[in-house]
C-alpha cells in the first residue's frame, strides 16, 4: 500500500485512533498503514513526538502533531513527548537555506522552559498506562560514546541513501552550505527513536512532513538493530486558503505562549480565518465531533461568522482556558460590534508621570505591541490604519497631551481593524 493517504481511498481501517484520525485531516504519510492500525489495536501504545528547542514557544503551525497526539491518546494511547536538549545544539537543517544559529546550553534550557508549557494544556500527564510524559534527548545523547556511535549506528546510514533525501538534495543542488555537524542530525535523531522503543516500547514516530527522510531512517534504525517493525505518521503541512504557511502572518508567528501573545490575539488569529479554512481548522484545532462541524462548515455568506467564533473560542479554551476565550469574544464583540470600550482587550498601564509631557502616537503604538518600531507606527499613521476610540488618525507626528492622558483615561487604540490594545493612565 502506498504510504499517502489519498492512495487509501477504500482502506478500511480497524483501530479507534486510525478512524478518529483520518476524517480529521490528520494524516499525510505513514510507513505502513496497515501495520500501524494493527499496532493499535492491541492495547495502549507508546507513540513519540519530538521538538527542539529552537524558541521559547511553540507557534499554531506546531499544534497539528500536538493535536494529532491529542486524538492519540484520546484514542487510549500513551503520547511521548521528546524535548531536545541535545539535538538543538545542532538544529536540523530540514529544508533550511541555511543553518540554524547555534544555541546556549543557557538558551536552549530557557526554550525548553517554555515549549513544555504548552504540552500540558492539550495532554494528560501523569503515571497512567496512557498518561503522556515528557523526556528530553540530552539525557541519552550526552552520553554517547563518539567511537562506539560510529561503530554500533553509523555503519547502519548509507550516505548514498542519505544525499538523497529531498532536505539534503536540496541543500546541494542550490551549492548551500550543508555542514558536517548538520549532516549527522539525521542519525540523532534515528537514534532518538531507538533509544525510546528501548526504554518505552515506542512504536511509532509522529511528525510534520517535513520530518519524513529523519523518520524514515529511525524506522530503519530500529528494524537494524532489533529486528522489530515500528512505523512513521507525518502531518500534512497545513497551509492557509492563501497559501501562506501555518502559524506565519504578515506580523510574524502566532505563538501559541499567552507571554508571546495575549489570548485576544489569539481569539482573533482563528476568528479572522478565510472561509475556505474553517472546515479544516475546526477538524485539526478543536474537539466538536464531526456532526457539529459539517453543520458549521455548512453555513454560507454572513452566517459562516458563527462558525468562526466557535473556532476561536474553541481552540482559545484549549489553548488558554475556557474563562480567557469567552473574555476575548466578549472583548471583539465589544469592538466589533458595540460602541464599548472592550475591558477585556490587552491592556497597556501607562503612569501619569511619563504622561504630563505628552506621548506620540508612535510610542503608544510600540508600548502597546502593534507597531514592533516607531517607524513602523509612523508608517501606519499615513496610511491612515491608527484609531483612537474609532477615530483615524493621521498625523504621524500626533502626540497626546495631558487633557487626553490624564489620571484614570482610558483609550482603545487601533492598528487597522484586527489588532487592539486598551491604554489606561494611572
Amino acid at each position: 500500500m502506498n504510504n499517502t493517504q489519498n492512495s487509501w481511498p477504500d482502506w478500511q481501517p480497524r483501530s479507534i485512533a486510525i478512524k478518529r484520525l483520518r476524517p480529521r485531516t490528520f494524516i499525510h504519510q505513514c510507513t505502513d498503514i496497515e501495520g500501524l492500525d494493527n499496532a493499535l489495536t492491541e492495547g495502549p501504545a507508546p507513540i513519540y513526538l519530538g521538538f527542539d528547542a529552537t524558541a521559547d514557544s511553540l507557534h499554531v503551525g506546531s499544534l497539528v502533531p500536538v493535536m494529532m497526539m491529542r486524538n492519540l491518546q484520546r484514542a487510549g494511547h500513551k503520547p511521548i513527548i521528546l524535548v531536545g536538549g541535545g539535538t538543538s545544539r545542532i538544529g536540523d537543517p530540514s529544508f533550511r537555506k541555511d543553518s540554524r544559529p547555534m544555541l546556549s546550553d543557557a538558551d536552549i534550557q530557557r526554550n525548553i522552559d517554555g515549549i513544555r508549557k504548552v504540552f500540558g494544556k492539550f495532554l494528560t500527564f501523569g503515571d497512567g498506562p496512557t498518561d503522556a510524559v515528557l523526556v528530553n534527548n540530552a539525557e541519552w545523547l550526552d552520553e554517547l560514546n563518539y567511537i562506539d556511535m560510529l561503530r554500533d549506528i553509523g555503519r547502519h546510514f548509507s550516505i548514498n541513501r542519505m544525499i538523497g533525501f529531498d532536505n539534503v538534495k536540496t541543500r546541494l543542488e542550490n551549492q548551500q552550505n550543508l555542514s558536517f555537524l548538520e549532516f549527522n542530525y539525521m542519525i540523532l535523531q534515528a537514534y532518538d527513536f531507538l533509544e525510546l522503543h528501548r526504554r518505552f516500547g515506542c512504536v511509532a514516530q509522529l511528525g510534520g512532513s517535513d520530518q519524513w527522510a529523519n523518520i524514515i531512517n529511525g524506522v530503519d534504525l530500529v528494524r537494524k538493530i532489533t529486528g522489530k517493525t515500528v512505523f512513521g505518521l507525518t502531518t500534512p503541512l497545513l497551509t492557509t486558503a492563501t497559501g501562506a504557511k501555518m502559524g506565519k502572518t504578515a506580523d510574524g508567528a502566532v505563538w501559541v505562549n499567552d507571554d508571546r501573545l495575549p489570548a485576544f490575539d489569539y481569539w482573533q488569529f482563528w476568528r479572522n480565518c478565510a472561509d475556505e479554512d474553517v472546515g479544516r481548522f475546526l477538524r485539526i484545532f478543536t474537539d466538536l465531533n464531526l456532526e457539529t462541524i459539517e453543520d458549521l462548515e455548512a453555513l454560507r455568506g454572513s452566517e459562516i461568522n458563527s462558525a468562526k467564533k466557535v473556532l476561536a473560542s474553541h481552540a482559545t479554551a484549549l489553548n488558554h482556558g475556557m474563562e480567557a476565550a469567552l473574555k476575548a469574544e466578549r472583548a471583539a464583540q465589544d469592538v466589533f460590534e458595540g460602541s464599548a470600550t472592550g475591558n477585556d482587550l490587552p491592556v497597556i498601564n501607562i503612569d501619569l508621570d511619563d504622561s504630563r509631557n505628552g506621548l506620540s502616537l508612535a510610542d503608544l503604538l510600540v508600548l502597546s505591541g502593534l507597531s514592533k518600531t516607531k517607524s513602523e507606527g509612523r508608517r501606519l499613521i499615513r496610511g491612515g490604519g491608527a484609531r483612537l476610540d474609532g477615530s483615524v488618525i493621521s498625523d504621524e507626528k500626533a502626540v497626546l497631551g495631558p487633557d487626553i492622558l490624564f489620571a484614570g483615561s482610558s483609550l482603545r487604540l487601533s492598528a487597522g481593524r484586527k489588532r487592539h490594545a486598551l491604554i489606561q493612565v494611572g
